[in-house]
């Protein structure tokens, strides 16, 4: 049974998803699934080449922007920001709990330059934290708006 969390009307956010996950997604309409999740972080995750193969003979699209143990960059947050400004359809992006997708998703609408006070909203209303980035947040949204 799938845990997807709404953070927009085109973006999920997931704890570590299996392959059996991949045909729910595509039944919501999910086009692109995003893994944010190094290989190897546990025993019992699902390798991202396996899920990556699901999604692909599902019709989806594949992307891993992996988050490891030193964080966030700007170039996991660009990369981010460039799939889901690609993606025809809604995306489902994972990691371990669905944090630091959630994370990164924030990160990516600041540096769009959306509201951080909406992007709080839309985290907490899946149930997710951001403020360990909230500062970065302010920073992108601000340096968006000029």
């Amino acid at each position: 049974m799938s845990d997807f969390r709404t953070l927009s009307d085109t973006v999920l956010a997931s704890p570590q998803i299996d392959l059996e996950d991949i045909a729910e997604a595509r039944a919501e309409g999910v086009t692109l699934v995003i893994n944010n999740r190094p290989d190897g972080e546990s025993e019992d995750q699902t390798p991202g080449a396996e899920i990556e193969a699901a999604a692909r003979a599902a019709g989806l699209d594949y992307i891993a922007i992996p988050i490891g143990g030193s964080g966030f960059g700007e170039r996991q947050v660009q990369a981010m920001a460039d799939a889901l400004a690609e993606a025809n359809g809604k995306v489902l992006a994972y990691c371990r709990s669905g944090t630091r997708s959630t994370l990164l998703w924030s990160l990516a609408q600041a540096q769009d330059g959306r509201d951080p006070e909406e992007i709080a909203a839309a985290a907490a209303a899946a149930g997710y934290d951001i403020t360990p980035v909230r500062p970065a947040i302010d920073m992108l949204a601000a340096r968006a708006r000029g």
